[in-house]
């Protein structure tokens, strides 16, 4: 993960969990290494399950998480097994940050909402119900990043890639019933943004002043 622009590179070896969905369509979650690590990403290797370029895994370093990409994938064999370079997906925050040098901390800032989003994403917990409709059982679950135009939820087992889901939840009185976020209309979508907004009035306004 060097380069022209690339971020400084730390030496450390940091005990870290990861977890996703494996080439063969199966959850893990498993215990790793994260060495070469930057304020951008790290270099993790005893990964278990196949993992190709592209895939969105989530890493936690003690109490911090957060969703990486997965850049490069390396066959390393031996106790290292596979080894993986991972990018910090946009809008999310370092989980090593406490441990890198203190001149690499001062100069990171915080990252900037991604343009292409068509709303603003608030870092609460928001509940919902997920029904995968193959098998009609409801999850209970809470969302951690959460727009009007679709959420992360983090579950103990991730469903697979395309998997269609019916999402319930409740703005103020209202119950909303869709399919993905997909089913929501436009009018629906800005009406469920406006909620999340009087939920995390901070985070709103915080990002208007940015703009500015």
């Amino acid at each position: 993960m060097s380069g022209q622009g690339a971020a400084p590179r730390t030496t450390l070896d940091l005990r870290v969990r990861v977890w996703g969905m494996g080439a063969n369509g199966q959850a893990f979650f498993q215990n790793a290494t994260a060495q070469n690590i930057s304020s951008t990403g790290a270099c993790i290797f005893g990964i278990e399950p196949e993992l190709k370029v592209g895939d969105v895994i989530g890493v936690q370093y003690e109490g911090r998480k957060a969703r990486c990409k997965v850049i490069w994938v390396v066959e390393a064999g031996g106790l290292k097994k596979t080894q993986i370079g991972v990018q910090l997906v946009v809008d999310q925050d370092c989980p090593w940050k406490a441990v890198l040098p203190p001149e690499e901390q001062a100069a990171m800032v915080p990252s900037a909402p991604d343009n292409r989003r068509k709303f603003l994403r608030h870092k609460i917990s928001f509940p919902l119900e997920l029904r995968d409709e193959r098998v009609n059982t409801p999850m209970r679950v809470n969302a951690t990043d959460i727009s009007g135009n679709g959420c992360y939820v983090e579950t103990v087992m991730p469903l697979a890639i395309a998997t269609s889901l019916r999402v319930d939840f409740w703005i103020d009185q209202e119950h909303i019933s869709t399919i993905e976020f997909t089913g929501l209309t436009a009018d629906s979508k800005k009406g469920f943004q406006a909620h999340l907004d009087k939920l995390d009035p901070g985070m709103a306004t915080a990002t208007a002043k940015t703009e500015r």
